[in-house]
């Protein structure tokens, strides 16, 4: 049986942009194909899944919201935010989808039926705020994740870590005064959506549960793999996870059309290695959920080399 677990349905695809928008149903399906023809596709254990429950997402979105993205869908999509979150008729039924994929992957993780998993799932998540879509996310997929986990699964330490090029500002305003979620992000910065400098620690009871490690425009892999070796890994293993979460964005290779930085697959396999040592002393996961990334090769070789990683 493999230990690597997968999340994936072809209803997937069916979230789509009415225009030409760079986080569309192509990323996916380069994914997949480049999975099956190297022949690790039939290798991952391929975890059922449902649409997440409504109370579950009400866990961290208000129920407000959430009828508000339902009624956009409802009447045929559209802009939810200022210019770059759409929603088709089918957006809400997906999304609802990309929740319950992680929710499956994170019960076998629990149960012992796979040690990590990779949730192959879309629309992104880690900039959805409770009352607000935006940078592509509708739901947070990582947040929600890491509350069921505490509210109704009984863990006590939660941690995520956060290696898209674009800060989570969603997941971080979700637990900035939670001491029982940690919140570790690197990514490119200033870069939108302009959160994220050093100074953002957490407030009252979660004042340092939160670390940025902010990365110029520019910077090298080496230095990318530096800082998560140094500072990125200090700060998830001092916390004692119970568990790991990962929202993996790829945006930052140097291939990619919406950053400037320098990281290859092989970087990318390596954070994914580094990750997996962190479950390596009772730590449950990790469990990895896809966020950015958006040339379609550099995703599709750069997600392949995580789930190799975690073989």
């Amino acid at each position: 049986m493999s230990r690597v677990g997968l999340t994936y349905s072809d209803r997937f695809l069916d979230h789509r942009p009415a225009y030409h928008h760079p986080e569309n149903p192509t990323r996916l399906k380069a994914i997949v194909r480049r999975l099956k023809e190297d022949g690790i596709w039939n290798e991952l254990k391929h975890l059922d899944f449902e649409e997440a429950d409504e109370d579950v997402i009400a866990l961290v979105h208000s129920r407000g919201y959430i009828e508000s993205i339902e009624g956009a869908c409802k009447s045929g999509g559209g802009l939810l935010d200022y210019g770059d979150t759409y929603a088709c008729k089918e957006s809400f039924d997906v999304a609802k989808l990309a929740v319950g994929g992680v929710l499956s992957a994170i019960d076998a993780v629990c149960e012992g039926t796979i040690e990590t998993a990779f949730c192959l799932v879309r629309p992104p998540g880690h900039h959805a705020m409770p009352n607000t879509a935006m940078g592509f996310c509708i739901f947070n997929n990582v947040a929600i994740g890491a509350r069921y986990l505490i509210q109704m699964k009984g863990f006590q330490k939660v941690a995520i870590v956060d290696f898209d090029v674009h800060h989570g500002n969603g997941t971080q305003a979700i637990f900035y005064d939670d001491p029982q979620v940690l919140y570790v992000s690197i990514h490119q910065y200033p870069h939108y959506p302009g959160t994220g400098s050093a100074e953002e620690r957490g407030v009252g009871k979660g004042l340092g549960f939160t670390y940025n490690f902010p990365m110029p425009p520019n910077s090298s892999e080496e230095e990318w793999l530096r800082v998560f070796r140094e500072g990125v890994l200090p700060s998830v293993n001092s916390f004692k996870p119970e568990i790991l979460l990962v929202s993996a964005g790829y945006d930052a290779h140097v291939l990619d059309p919406l950053s400037e930085q320098n990281m290859t697959k092989d970087g990318y396999h390596e954070i994914a290695k580094l990750l997996k040592s962190v479950c390596e002393g009772g730590c449950l996961g990790p469990v990895f959920l896809l966020e950015g990334g958006y040339n379609l090769n550099a995703l599709a070789e750069s997600v392949e080399a995580t789930i190799l990683a975690l073989k």
